[in-house]
């Protein structure tokens, strides 16, 4: 089941029995298992009908155990499972698989297990499917950020363009907790119904709209001296804001997919080509324009000085130089 499907019918005080929340991305996960505990039961009745606990310290049996009491107060007995991937062969467990078989409709059972994915294809699976709900949370690669940044702000009435959702996509990560602060702080002041722009996002949480990361790719992408000069000097300002091996780590991601761009036989479908490397077909022509300055030979070349950097921005042979000044020495060996 999809994640905001699960939240609508949590709100809606539409439960399942058990929810077995897997996967790698524990962001949704907690906000799924949070919203379960804060809003089944009131305040009088989770002291009676409320227990939470964790993988570390229980065992599935005990777990079953307090399953099947029935309220003490309120329609609901809700059992909360913290760090479950701890309980030991937990997807093997015998008394696990014959509570899911016919669990208790008066209990809401919740499995937290993070970190750890889960094969939806095992007998399982497919009875916590059957009985319950089975939510996977997969983490969200960096080229799916801009996409979830922008379908987060129309959930809560905004609008962005394509520009201002890269600018923070790129400066934001992928942590999607942090993105969700951020967002939130950025909200605060504006009106519902506005379009975010990189005006606002400067304004109200400090994101350059002229130097950010976004920026300093594009300009090293069309080989603006002039432009990567001044991003990086704007970055030297601010080192704990923007250090070196972040920066490095940021630039190898655009150059790999520059690489990867030159060895797609077929160019001609600009959605497809854009799916294959990983960005909004909106900012192709921007790649294809960046492959034609940066051939196979030359993108080997800037691999071999991120690497050559990397270590130097970890203290390797660069005692004497700070972030700043490692930076303008790559940028300037990767354009020449």
């Amino acid at each position: 089941m999809e994640y905001e499907n699960i939240i609508s019918k949590i709100k809606n005080k539409i439960f399942s029995p058990v929810y077995f929340l897997a996967g790698d991305e524990p962001f949704f996960i907690d906000k799924i298992s949070k919203l379960i505990e804060t809003s089944v039961l009131d305040e009088s009745e989770k002291d009676f009908s409320q227990n939470v606990v964790y993988g570390n310290d229980v065992a599935i049996d005990e777990v079953i155990a307090l399953a099947k009491e029935y309220p003490g107060f309120g329609q609901y007995r809700v059992v909360i499972v913290r760090e479950a991937q701890h309980i030991r062969e937990i997807e093997k467990s015998e008394y696990l698989k014959a509570y899911l078989k016919k669990p208790i409709e008066s209990t809401i059972l919740v499995f937290d297990y993070k970190y750890k994915k889960l094969d939806g294809r095992t007998e399982f699976a497919k009875l916590v499917k059957k009985n319950g709900v089975l939510f996977l949370s997969k983490a969200k690669r960096d080229y799916e950020i801009p996409d979830y940044i922008e379908r987060a702000l129309q959930l809560r009435g905004f609008r962005i363009s394509m520009n201002t959702k890269m600018i923070l996509a790129e400066s934001l990560g992928t942590d999607l907790s942090k993105i969700e602060n951020e967002l939130d702080k950025l909200l605060l002041n504006i009106e519902k119904g506005a379009e975010i722009t990189p005006e606002l996002v400067e304004e109200n949480i400090g994101i350059s709209k002229d130097y950010n990361i976004f920026e300093l790719q594009r300009a090293l992408g069309k080989r603006d001296i002039l432009r990567v000069n001044k991003i990086i000097n704007y970055f030297a300002g601010n080192p704990k804001e923007f250090p070196a091996i972040w920066q490095i780590i940021m630039i190898f991601g655009y150059f790999r997919k520059i690489f990867h761009y030159h060895f797609i036989k077929d160019k001609s479908n600009q959605n497809k080509l854009a799916a294959e490397i990983g960005v909004s077909p909106y900012f192709i022509q921007e790649y294809r324009a960046a492959a034609n300055i940066y051939d196979i030979r030359k993108t080997r070349d800037v691999f071999r000085l991120l690497r050559e950097f990397d270590q130097k921005a970890k203290g390797v042979q660069s005692a004497t130089m700070n972030d700043g000044e490692l930076m303008k020495e790559l940028a300037f060996k990767i354009m020449h």
